[in-house]
């Protein structure tokens, strides 16, 4: 029995949020960088042993005959040749990397995990003999098992049935960790074909020695097998239903097998299933990061202690609802919103105030190349692609002693709109928000979740009545997405 992609996303989201999400990356992953997997790594290894690489399903061994025969140069040269091109960019890649996972494990030997995390501005600490096992990398975010080794070190890559054999002994404390994290951590298994004899081996080991009968819960995706494909085609274009059901059978098999494990398959129709699905999870998790975007010189219709409340009391209670906050410190707002924001989680949030506020202030002065202005657009970028809504409030700045609307405001909106955030703007706040709810209202089929509370926010001065309703709106778009 398959889980269903809404489960299997209601899970990944629970573990994200608690910090407790690995990923396992197979071959599959890496295909999607343009590297071939492990059969056309294999492919001439198999034709200079006159075998048809299609045929073989133990490639290990296939290995290990070429290893018999030839030695090992010929196969650290298919390794080096390989993965040392430039890659491809990776989506799926791109995606895991902004979301905060801290632990990769995988059996590949090119870069594409590390190199994509780099480039996100991750510290990361690569383990990839046993001797590293040891070391800590200060401030490291995320670490990366290389299990069977990298491609910088042909050598001691594990490919040949020689080295699986001697696995256990020579990198130990890999199978030591894994077991551990594969008890204590939620894993998606991504790329992975599950004919590894090692992740077996301890897959088998944690069931029958720790857990028994009830594994912690993993999740891997499988293409359902498909009547369509044109395997199944015989010559004169009718389906060849022997060996369709065949397929179906084993694979429904293999669903079930892996369960013993804990491992639920989610079955995609084809791969490009993954990609999308990975987009809809980190759309949803950052649903619970909120930008509140606002300055004010002038509070308009509302006064001080009206709008200092609103501030305040708003971020309390978008804290209170478990939402993380980003904040720009704009003049006249940002104090209020991280007041009410520290308020609450010295409270009641165990005084954890990186899980739930994030202070970005702006720089004042420009240093090297780059005008300020410049500068403020890439940081403004940078603070947005982090969150998932934007409330807007006020808007304004003087400028020789007149009061108008803020236009790194105006750009912030621009620039949630076109990544496609969620966009909340309070119209009774005046000045530029209102620009934006004047926008956003002409495009209520874009912008959906607003429709039943456009009185409220164009017209509603009482905060405890503006708080409710965009609480509301957020709760409407958590139930959609």
């Amino acid at each position: 029995m398959s889980t269903s992609i809404a489960m299997f996303e209601r899970a990944v989201l629970k573990e994200l949020r608690n910090n407790n999400l690995a990923i396992f990356a197979g071959a599959g992953l890496s295909r999607g960088s343009g590297f071939v997997d492990w059969r056309g790594l294999l492919s001439d290894v198999a034709s200079e042993l006159d075998l048809d690489i299609n045929k073989e399903f133990d490639l290990v061994s296939v290995a290990q005959y070429h290893f018999n025969a030839n030695g090992r140069q010929t196969i650290n040269e298919a390794i080096v040749e390989e993965f040392q091109r430039t890659a491809e960019r990776n989506v799926n890649m791109d995606i895991l990397s902004r979301l905060p996972i801290n632990t990769y494990w995988t059996t590949n030997y090119d870069s594409i995990i590390e190199d994509t995390l780099n480039d996100k501005g991750k510290t990361v600490d690569k383990k990839i003999s046993q001797s590293q096992m040891k070391n800590y990398k200060p401030n490291r975010d995320v670490v990366v098992y290389k299990m069977h080794g990298d491609k910088e070190f042909p050598d001691e890559a594990v490919i040949t049935r020689d080295d699986y054999e001697k696995y256990d002994s020579e990198r130990t404390l890999f199978t030591t960790q894994l077991k551990g994290e594969l008890i204590s951590k939620t894993f998606i298994f991504i790329g992975f074909s599950f004919e590894d004899p090692n992740l077996e081996q301890i897959l088998s080991k944690i069931r029958v020695d720790l857990l028994g009968n009830s594994p912690k819960n993993h999740y891997c995706f499988f293409r359902r097998v498909n009547r369509s494909d044109s395997r199944y085609k015989n010559s004169d274009g009718s389906i060849n239903e022997e060996e369709f059901n065949y397929d179906r059978v084993k694979q429904d098999l293999k669903i079930r097998d892996l369960k013993r494990y804990g491992i639920n398959s989610v079955l995609i129709d084809e791969y490009t299933d993954i990609t999308n699905i990975l987009i809809n999870i980190e759309k949803k998790f950052k649903v619970n990061k909120v930008f509140i975007s606002g300055s004010a010189e002038n509070y308009g219709k509302y006064s001080v202690e009206e709008a200092k409340g609103l501030l305040h009391n708003l971020s309390k209670s978008l804290v209170a609802n478990n939402h993380h906050i980003i904040s720009g410190f704009g003049l006249g707002v940002g104090s209020y919103v991280i007041n009410g924001a520290l308020e609450e989680i010295f409270e009641n949030k165990g005084k954890k105030i990186n899980e739930y506020l994030t202070l970005r202030p702006f720089p004042q002065s420009a240093s090297g190349e780059k005008s300020l202005k410049e500068l403020w657009t890439e940081y403004r970028k940078e603070m947005i692609d982090d969150a998932g809504v934007m409330i807007f409030l006020f808007g304004n700045k003087l400028v020789d002693g007149e009061v108008v609307h803020a236009n790194g405001m105006l750009e912030e909106f621009h620039i949630a709109r076109d990544a496609g955030k969620y966009i909340i703007p309070i119209s009774s706040t005046g000045y530029a928000t209102d620009a934006i709810y004047k926008e956003v209202k002409s495009d209520l089929e874009r912008y959906w979740y607003l429709q039943d509370s456009l009185d409220i926010l164009e017209k509603e001065t009482n905060p405890k009545n503006v708080i409710d309703e965009v609480n509301a709106i957020i709760e409407r778009i958590r139930r959609r997405v």
